[in-house]
């Protein structure tokens, strides 16, 4: 095999030859001129723009953020606009995109912006840090690209890059791997304008050195890179993935009348914080499904109902779970709906829901809706005695 021209010190630290960091760079920095990509946010930088498309592109690919950015851009197109926005037109917005706790901190940093550093994101870095979701790679991203400030950019693709330029032999998030990556990318960005070098970086992961398949033939960095001279889907090093649980819930489209139904919308933090659903909740041990509607729908809503069919089965993947949640067409047979354990109930039509934010899984919910159009007809809408009703949940009418 051919030696490598990275060495390895005695000390294990991975290190470029000399001189390596600048000729990277004048690799690297022609290449992105001639094949970057025409993005929407890198037209008419601002701050702003930046920020807005680096908070979305956070574990989003490419081209499902561009027509949400221009979206956004049409509906926020400052500070100030998103600021005096109502969270729920926030959320409206990013609907679909998921991480949701984003858009709730794009969010609350617009309105801290708007009212300390009049609309303008602060050009000093410990007042950045400071704002809500700012992270150190959004710190850094931000940072660099608006204000040229020479912060490294870690994202998925630049370690990639780094992992296999080195042939690291550590998972990327450990800590040895992490700081050698940090070091290898400081050196690197010392030699160069810190955004360009950033954004270059982070196009040629995206584009060029790709999970699957890396196309090392036409790389500008294919002759220092020590996993070409392996095999570089080897590289970065994985950890074994944890299985993944499945958790399983019932939820209910609880019928007032023919055209309206009950929706409830969550507490404000948390996994799909401030968005709308159809309530419901996690089977517990040696419950039917029925019992788990009806007894969650008490707990959460106040109200008691009868199960009268099954709606659908949504099945989704969040990223530690899987989500299998059985719908039910029910019935509201008693109780005043109450926020209990959510912070808003409303009784809602379809063309209601149109301008309310809803998580993927309750999205499809509305959509079978608006396939069915009414509820189920096969039960006397307002008697339900026959309808299923778990032993134990007999409501007091």
């Amino acid at each position: 095999m051919e030696k490598s021209s990275l060495p390895v010190s005695t000390a294990g630290s991975y290190r470029l030859p000399p001189g390596g960091a600048a000729a990277i760079g004048d690799h690297l920095l022609p290449w992105f001129q001639q094949h970057a990509r025409a993005l929407p946010w890198r037209e008419q930088r601002t701050p702003y723009r930046i920020w807005i498309s680096e908070a979305m592109l956070q574990q989003t690919r490419v081209d499902t953020v561009i027509p949400y950015f221009l979206r956004w851009m049409e509906r926020f197109p400052d500070i100030a606009t998103l600021a005096a926005a109502p969270q729920e037109a926030v959320l409206k917005a990013w609907e679909g995109l998921g991480y949701y706790a984003r858009a709730r901190n794009l969010h609350r940093a617009a309105r801290q912006v708007a009212a300390e550093f009049s609309g303008e994101l602060p050009a000093d870095p410990e007042a950045l840090r400071r704002l809500p979701g700012i992270g150190p790679y959004t710190l850094a991203a931000i940072g660099s690209l608006a204000f040229g400030w020479p912060l490294p950019v870690l994202d998925g693709n630049v370690e990639r890059v780094l992992a296999r330029l080195l042939a690291l032999p550590h998972p990327v998030k450990t800590p040895a791997a992490q700081q050698a990556l940090r070091q290898t990318a400081a050196k690197l960005l010392a030699h160069h304008p810190p955004g360009t070098f950033n954004e270059a970086m982070m196009e040629l992961g995206a584009t060029c050195c790709t999970p699957r398949n890396p196309a090392c033939g036409r790389c500008p960095l294919r002759e220092p890179c020590r996993a070409r001279r392996q095999t570089p889907e080897a590289y970065p090093v994985k950890r074994p993935k944890a299985p993944i649980p499945e958790i399983e819930v019932a939820a209910a489209v609880t019928w007032k009348s023919p055209t309206e139904f009950l929706i409830a919308r969550r507490k404000p933090e948390g996994l799909l914080g401030g968005l709308w659903e159809f309530p419901g909740g996690k089977r517990e041990a040696g419950e039917s499904l029925e019992e788990t509607v009806v007894r969650e729908l008490h707990e959460e809503t106040g109200i008691h109902v009868r199960p009268l069919a099954p709606l659908l089965l949504v099945r989704h993947t969040f990223t530690h779970f899987r989500l299998r949640m059985q719908v039910f067409h029910c019935a509201w047979t008693g109780g005043t709906p109450q926020a209990i354990d959510c912070a808003e109930v409303r009784w809602v039509t379809l063309a209601d829901c149109a301008p309310l934010p809803f998580g993927r899984a309750d999205q499809k919910v509305l959509q079978a809706l608006r396939t069915a159009l009414r509820p189920p007809d096969f039960l006397p809408f307002q008697a339900c005695q026959t309808a299923i009703l778990p032993q134990g949940y007999l409501p007091d009418l």
